[in-house]
């Protein structure tokens, strides 16, 4: 199937992951970091205690979303996904009339686990349930939310902070959410049924066989895979969680650092469709392994740039592994654990997922008020996702065995 007809025939479905994906922003660290340096003012919080509380809420969501997660087992996208942007709302109004520091935790945990967490749960689970030939090239195409949400948000958001207090945004992100629902409802007016491919012999993982939560927690591969899934989310959140303080000592405005985002959005959007592409036809086994190695060279180029020209080298190097993360875990739990089960095991990883992000700003805003600069810790990150990437590699070489 050309991608012509491949885009026609399946439009409500593909338009349904990229509205979840897109949505999600609003509960994503890029976005609420927008607003870091409002509410640390409003709230007079160093970047330790701000990142602290950071780390509190999106831990909790974290514990939740095991649980949480494998409701897309049980329920249709049709009925529980406006339920979570009704959610997504709500929190985004919560912080908009939060008045209280110790409030925070819970505003931010609502953020994360409707956001960041079920939003696009619910989004890459029912692409990689929806669609097996065809699943990287579906999840690419619905994971461009994520793409479009950080390339115009943070634009958008930051000159209108300028015009507008920044409470007031809040509510015009709760707006959106809301409108998001019967969108979402209406496209899904004949919603394929949760189980329509999770039974086919095509869709089984290792061993031939569809495997259960509790046989993934068992068996090694997921535990090697633990390292890679926790570091995108725990330093890429913490890499847009200081974009303010990573201006700054760069001595660079704001604005000037966010105009880099639609370059870093592009790059992202061309690595999505290629690993989509590329996992359709070699499978994620294949590619798993070295798809985190541009973040090793990402995060050392940030440490030492400071002209326009090194940090454009360092946003491409950075957005060609964020691309591919949004398409090739997502299609790897499918492929070596099948779709039976795949909500309640991807469950798992987006747990990790969102303790990573949870890790990640609380890590390094408490080095930072040690007097560990971010350019130090980007070394270290370096080294950490180079570590990340062998121990990854192990794993699935032994793995691939089973696959048949």
């Amino acid at each position: 199937m050309n991608m012509r007809a491949f885009l026609f025939e399946n439009a409500p479905y593909l338009t349904v992951g990229v509205l979840l994906t897109f949505l999600s922003s609003f509960g994503q660290t890029f976005f609420i970091s927008i607003f870091a340096g409002e509410i640390r003012e409003a709230f007079d919080l160093s970047h330790g205690e701000w990142g602290g509380l950071y780390m509190i809420g999106t831990s909790l969501s974290a514990l939740v979303m095991v649980w949480a997660g494998s409701l897309t087992d049980v329920f249709r996208v049709r009925g529980l996904g406006p339920v979570i942007l009704v959610g997504l709302a709500l929190a985004c109004v919560a912080m908009a009339v939060n008045p209280y520091a110790a409030l925070l935790p819970a505003v931010i945990f609502a953020l994360r686990f409707f956001g960041q967490g079920m939003s696009s749960h619910i989004a890459v689970v029912a692409m990689a349930r929806w669609f097996v030939a065809q699943r990287g090239r579906a999840l690419s195409i619905a994971t461009l939310g994520f793409s479009v949400g950080e390339a115009l948000l943070p634009l958008i958001f930051v000159a209108l902070m300028v015009l507008f207090d920044w409470r007031l945004l809040w509510l015009i992100g709760a707006v959106l959410c809301l409108m998001g629902g019967p969108i979402l409802f209406w496209l899904l007016g004949k919603e394929r049924t949760p189980q329509m491919l999770a039974n086919g012999d095509s869709n089984t993982g290792m061993e031939g066989r569809h495997w259960r939560r509790r046989e993934a927690l068992r068996h090694p591969l997921f535990w090697t895979l633990v390292p890679s899934v926790l570091g995108p989310s725990a330093f890429v959140t913490a890499f847009f969680f200081h974009q303010v303080h990573f201006a700054e000592i760069k001595g660079w405005s704001h604005v000037q650092l966010v105009a880099f985002f639609p370059l870093y959005t592009l790059v992202s959007i061309a690595a999505m469709i290629a690993s989509g592409w590329a996992l359709d036809k070699v499978g994620t086994g294949r590619l798993m392994p070295y798809f985190q190695l541009p973040m090793v060279a990402a995060f050392l180029v940030f440490s030492v740039a400071y002209g326009p020209g090194a940090m454009a080298v360092g946003f491409v190097l950075f957005a060609m592994t964020t691309g591919a993360n949004a398409t090739l875990p997502a299609a790897f739990w499918a492929e070596f654990y099948g779709t039976a089960h795949i909500g309640a095991i991807k469950a798992l990883a987006a747990a990790v997922m969102v303790l990573g992000s949870a890790i990640g700003p609380g890590l390094t805003g408490w080095l930072i008020d040690i007097g560990v600069g971010l350019e130090v810790q980007f070394f270290g990150v370096a080294g950490y996702f180079l570590l990340a990437s062998g121990v990854m590699a192990m794993g699935i070489a032994r793995a691939r065995i089973s696959l048949g």
